[in-house]
């Protein structure tokens, strides 16, 4: 029986997807949930796995087309065994030719202790270099038998991603060396040489292209600064840090007061949770926070959903699995749709100051910066003091200076005194 493999629903903020690369070749054996297909949208890569059992007959969308919401991109013969290598009768053998043929099978047999086979399935299980990988690009690499030490990198340190695997994979001028057990070693380029490399942007570095441009010429975008003297936030964390961990088994990090922070100003200043439809103006009875999280793919803004109604470890706890999944390639359309506030840290890459960028619908973003000690001014004496810029990029069309300035110096205060967020002041 033919079953048809077809892309699935995609959201209506996602138009259409390009096939990634594909994992099976027609003719190739395959189990249910096994998966088939990358297929790459503008925010994230979808796996399309196999809906049952059988032999893929055929592909019906190559590498690099562009498809549509249930799309048949294959076909699949349910229950199809791949033919075996052709067999010998052992009916019309006769009993010496048996005999003859059984030696044969055992002398061709290599002999192997257990912890010896053990080691080779490890090592035919997954190719040189795969175990620095994350588990979705480990599976690339196994599927592609492509050795990851015969590419370069794109992520952090230099760490090669499961995108780098896809683009390798799919790539027409890949040496045949990578598909085998020992590849030639890359060569480098001769110093002092004047190479180039012209590389399309992928989707979603399109679609972030995109954005802010869009985000630059509809949005009249005013940023307003002030600075957060931290002392109090780092002494609360070196005091009840240990405790925390404890009680809930993750360390307190600096993005939790953030968020609860953001959350209580919202509430008292909601045009700045607000967004623009037409000649409307949407107030959202909720805060869904979206925290920027690099990826090697480039920034994406997984949504903390109800953020107002989340604890510190609760908060914690998501922005870890967020980064998590986004480092292996595993968040979800879900994942990122909506949002009715940014955060971004650029403190995380040493960012002193910056000017971030609204995410349309989005009305304002919260930017986070490096923590330096300075020399600050305090009751009339001049301390070292953990000091942190921070800054709201907000559309001026629906916010006023003096409510992103109000908005900016709640967020201080209640910084500088994080007793006020138990409280709600």
């Amino acid at each position: 029986m033919s079953i048809e493999v077809k892309v699935p629903v995609l959201p209506e903020s996602v138009s259409d997807a390009t096939i990634a690369a594909w994992h099976k070749n027609p003719g190739d054996a395959i189990k249910r949930d096994e998966n088939l297909v990358d297929l790459e949208t503008d925010k994230v890569v979808l796996e399309v796995p196999a809906p049952v059992d059988g032999i893929l007959k055929e592909i019906r969308k190559n590498t690099g087309e562009t498809v549509g919401s249930q799309d048949v991109i294959a076909i699949i013969e349910e229950g199809a065994a791949k033919p075996d290598e052709k067999k010998v009768d052992t009916k019309q053998q006769s009993p010496a030719q048996k005999d003859e043929a059984k030696q044969a099978a055992q002398a061709a047999r290599p002999v192997m202790t257990k912890d010896e086979a053990r080691a080779v399935d490890k090592a035919q299980a997954a190719p040189k270099g795969a175990e620095d990988l994350s588990p979705a690009a480990r599976r690339v690499a196994t599927e592609e038998k492509i050795d990851p030490s015969n590419i370069g990198g794109s992520g952090r340190d230099g760490r090669v991603t499961k995108e780098d695997l896809v683009n390798y994979a799919k790539s027409a001028d890949k040496p045949t060396s990578a598909r085998t057990a020992s590849p030639e070693p890359r060569v480098p380029s001769p110093a002092g040489s004047r190479a180039e490399e012209r590389v399309p942007m992928t989707r979603m570095r399109a679609k972030i292209a995109e954005r802010l441009m869009q985000s630059k010429n509809s949005i009249a975008m005013l940023t307003s600064f002030n600075e957060v003297n931290l002392s109090k936030v780092v002494a609360t964390r070196k005091q009840l840090g240990e405790a925390f961990e404890k009680a809930h088994g993750i360390k307190l990090g600096y993005m939790s007061f953030f968020v609860r922070a953001v959350c209580e100003a919202l509430k008292r200043y909601p045009v700045v949770n607000a967004s623009v439809d037409g000649n409307d103006v949407i107030y959202h009875g909720y805060q869904d926070i979206s925290v920027a999280v690099s990826t090697d793919r480039g920034l994406v803004t997984p949504v903390l959903r109800d953020a107002q109604s989340m604890g510190f470890a609760q908060i914690e706890k998501a922005i870890q699995e967020f980064a998590r999944r986004a480092r292996e390639g595993g968040l979800t359309l879900e994942d990122l749709q909506g949002g009715t506030f940014t955060i971004t840290n650029g403190g995380t890459f040493g960012s002193l100051f910056s000017t971030p960028i609204v995410n349309p619908p989005q009305s304002a973003i919260l930017g986070m910066h490096t923590i330096k000690e300075r020399a600050v001014v305090d009751n009339g004496q001049v301390i070292a003091a953990p000091m942190m810029y921070i800054a709201i990029s907000y559309d001026h069309r629906i916010i006023d200076g003096k409510d992103a300035v109000l908005f900016l110096v709640d967020i201080k205060n209640q910084l500088e005194s994080p007793q006020r967020m138990l409280l709600g002041l």
